[in-house]
């Protein structure tokens, strides 16, 4: 079995949300947030689970309960790693409980310490990860076209306590891997990647996988591939690989020989099952992904101030993240307030990642960064990133949907912030998106990939 077998692929349990006798809108007074009936019956969620074919699903569980084997190296933790393996072209899989246990059990092994380099813009596991093994993130800033981490603020960042960066390939957009990699053998310091979002990505023909010491995965109920929790951390370093299979079960060598430091890191025999199951849908989903993302473009090219990240110079992307970038001073009105909006609509978008790991607990006071003089490009984007929603259960009259929502709030700017300025105060959903539209920067000049 291999990820491709996806030819037989029969119906799952997506049920698509169609939008509703609400979704057309004439005026300001339909909009839901003013009173009018929602766009969409039932809320919209980014990150929705891609549910693999229950029949499919249910036969290997049904496997495991006549084998009785839960966890612990089962034969469908094994087929998971070796079909990540034959997607990635990796030469080593160690699959874990999580995306954060995976990070931290990388860590551990290679004995980072002191100081590890990472970006502020990605999702707060990342920044907890370091932190809960006592290593202190030192936030570095973005590149304003890649979002990723940029090699300038790595090298100014660089102390004599840096003993790793973590690059984040961010919604699918791989990093400069080539300039990273020279300046960690240059100071001599580990290259790690957290790849959460870019399994099944590839830049210059070259699959996400391959670059640095190792890179780590997820596989949450969120993420196009899923085990409902799984992660996995791959390497063309077999070695390591070993210690880390070692680590991941508390250090067993053998039965009753305990040769290292471990802790319980295992994924059980039912997520890898799940996870199987996905994989073989893999190349549907991401189809699924692509035309809906396309759709998106087509639908959003022209809407003042609405700039779609496109996937730039990578030979292949999981398409599993819609990011669009707000200019408020161009499409009059800001991100927060047409966040409101949609959700309102029960579309359900995402502030990614608002505020950012150095304006949240507990960095918010480290390093200075609170200001953000430090971060400038990553305070940009955090105040303008809006993610639309995605996957299987989406389809063209969703997407025309959403997008036209979009284009009406900005066709309906100033008309929209009169209305809410008269019936102030706006009730926020939390203390965040209250600062934000209180703090936040202008994102006019965010030059955005076209």
């Amino acid at each position: 079995m291999t990820a491709l077998q996806t030819g037989d692929r029969v119906a799952t349990d997506n049920q698509a949300i169609r939008p509703g006798p609400g979704s057309r809108k004439r005026t300001i007074d339909d909009l839901a947030i003013f009173g009018g009936q929602p766009a969409f019956a039932d809320p919209l969620h980014v990150g929705r689970p891609n549910l693999p074919n229950r029949d499919r699903y249910l036969a290997r569980i049904n496997d495991i309960f006549d084998r009785a084997w839960l966890t612990n190296d089962g034969t469908y933790l094994r087929q998971f790693e070796q079909v990540i393996c034959d997607v990635t072209g990796a030469s080593a899989c160690v699959a874990v409980a999580n995306g954060t246990i995976a990070l931290q059990l990388l860590m551990q092994v290679l004995g980072l310490h002191g100081e590890v380099i990472v970006p502020s813009l990605t999702f707060i596991a990342t920044a907890h990860a370091l932190a809960w093994q006592g290593i202190s993130p030192r936030f570095a800033d973005v590149d304003l076209e890649s979002c990723c981490l940029d090699p300038d603020a790595i090298e100014a960042a660089i102390t004599p306590r840096t003993t790793a960066i973590l690059a984040v390939h961010l919604w699918g957009r791989v990093c400069n891997v080539q300039r990273l990699q020279e300046i960690a053998d240059r100071h001599g310091i580990e290259l790690i990647f957290d790849a959460s979002h870019a399994f099944g990505a590839s830049k210059h023909g070259r699959m996400v996988g391959n670059w640095g010491r190792a890179e780590t995965f997820s596989f949450h109920a969120t993420k196009f591939v899923s085990a409902a929790e799984g992660g996995a951390i791959v390497t063309n370093d077999v070695e390591l690989a070993e210690r880390l299979r070692l680590a991941r079960n508390f250090g067993f060598a053998a039965r009753d020989h305990v040769s290292t430091l471990g802790i319980n890191g295992k994924l059980s025999e039912l997520h890898a099952a799940l996870g199987l199951t996905s994989l073989e849908e893999m190349e549907f989903t991401i189809e699924t992904n692509r035309r809906n993302a396309f759709r998106y473009a087509e639908r959003l090219i022209d809407v003042p101030g609405v700039k779609l990240l496109t996937t730039q110079d990578q030979s292949r992307s999981n398409y599993q993240y819609v990011v669009v970038l707000i200019d408020d001073r161009v499409a009059r009105i800001d991100r927060d307030t047409l966040v409101k909006v949609l959700e309102a609509e029960n579309v359900q978008a995402r502030r990614y990642f608002s505020p950012g790991c150095h304006r949240s607990a507990p960095y918010a006071d480290d390093q200075g960064t609170i200001d953000g003089f430090w971060l400038p490009n990553t305070e940009r984007i955090v105040s303008s990133a809006m993610s639309l929603p995605n996957g299987v259960a989406i389809d063209r009259a969703t997407v025309d949907t959403v997008s036209d929502l979009v284009r009406f709030a900005v066709h309906s700017a100033a008309e929209i912030r009169g209305r809410m300025a008269a019936r102030r105060p706006v009730v926020l959903h939390d203390a965040h998106a209250a600062g934000a539209l209180d703090a936040a920067p202008s994102v006019s000049a965010v030059p955005v990939p076209g």
